[in-house]
């Protein structure tokens, strides 16, 4: 066995084995065994297994990237220290300092990455185990944790008349249905990756951010991937498609309720949430937690008492909004 195939060989048995467990329990209330659709519920249910695990790491991602929206000043003054200086000693010095910075304040500029790296050895995982349907079925084998029997099952599902191991571009261009779902799949998937992209910067990204010299290749990439991922779908059997256009939603969703509820420092959507509370009365958050920022509260009930008057005590269990 090759190297990749050693490190992907456990991902492919947990995933099998998760798609299974759904499909039985589906199957264990009614649903056909052999029905497209039970299967199709069973992808969504790895996804949402797997994208419900990865909220830790989501959230740690949160707390850096808003860590790294702190340091930029700090970041800035680093720079203009060392601007002119191209020595090999002083390059070193001043990748030194940058690490020491991150690691004082707990974060790091791949942090955002830290969530895709984790989900790709599952997807390449399912798309070997999809992938491997028609081959596995020949030969009288199972895939990962599914039996010979399940194997022949998927392999005879289908949904709107479209194989779940269908490929478009691997003998699925003569079937209509095929093309047909294959093209609004790919379409949907690279929209949904579109539109998340596009939210964050539009809405979720500070002014220091916005004028950074990575922002130009943070433009290239919003136009770049999708079309990657649009060129690559036609390779993707349909249940992959299903998968990466599930996992595309639930990402859009997500981005969705952080820009609104836990936008970025000094972005739009902080703006507009710091409006929203102050209209309704309520405590500024932290940037780093997005819970009620203490300091700030004990700042102003400072400032107030200095100027003389008297600060209304609020319930700790207070109705946060």
């Amino acid at each position: 066995m090759d190297i990749f195939g050693a490190i992907i060989g456990p991902f492919k048995w947990l995933v099998s084995f998760i798609m299974v467990a759904f499909h039985d329990g589906l199957s264990s209330i009614g649903m056909p065994a052999a029905n497209g659709w039970t299967w199709t519920l069973a992808i969504i249910g790895l996804v949402l297994v797997i994208r419900a695990a990865l909220i830790p790491v989501f959230v740690k991602q949160i707390k850096a990237q808003r860590g790294m929206q702190l340091l930029q000043p700090d970041l800035k003054k680093l720079q203009e220290k060392y601007k002119g200086k191209t020595d090999q000693l002083s390059r070193q010095a001043m990748a030194q300092e940058q690490m020491a910075m991150y690691k004082k304040h707990g974060t790091n500029p791949f942090s955002a990455c830290l969530p895709m790296l984790i989900q790709m050895p599952f997807f390449f995982a399912l798309f070997q185990v999809l992938s491997g349907i028609s081959q596995a079925k020949d030969q009288g084998a199972g895939i990962g944790a599914m039996s010979h029997e399940q194997v022949v099952e998927f392999d005879a599902s289908s949904i709107f008349g479209a194989p779940l191991s269908a490929a478009l571009l691997h003998g699925g261009a003569g079937n209509t249905a095929v093309v047909v779902l294959s093209i609004v799949m790919i379409l949907a998937m690279t929209a949904s990756q579109f539109i998340t992209q596009k939210q964050i910067m539009a809405k979720n990204m500070s002014e220091e951010a916005m004028a950074s010299p990575f922002m130009r290749q943070q433009k290239m990439m919003l136009y770049i991937l999708p079309v990657v991922f649009g060129v690559g779908g036609i390779n993707f059997p349909i249940g992959v498609l299903i998968y990466w256009t599930t996992t595309n939603l639930w990402t859009m969703g997500q981005q969705f309720f952080v820009i609104r509820r836990m936008p970025t420092p000094g972005s739009p959507a902080a703006k507009a949430l710091a409006e929203r509370r102050a209209a309704k009365g309520l405590p500024a958050l932290s940037v780093l937690t997005g819970k009620r920022d203490e300091a700030a509260d004990a700042a102003a009930a400072a400032a107030l008492e200095a100027k003389g008057q008297r600060v209304q005590p609020q319930r700790k269990n207070r109705k946060k909004k």
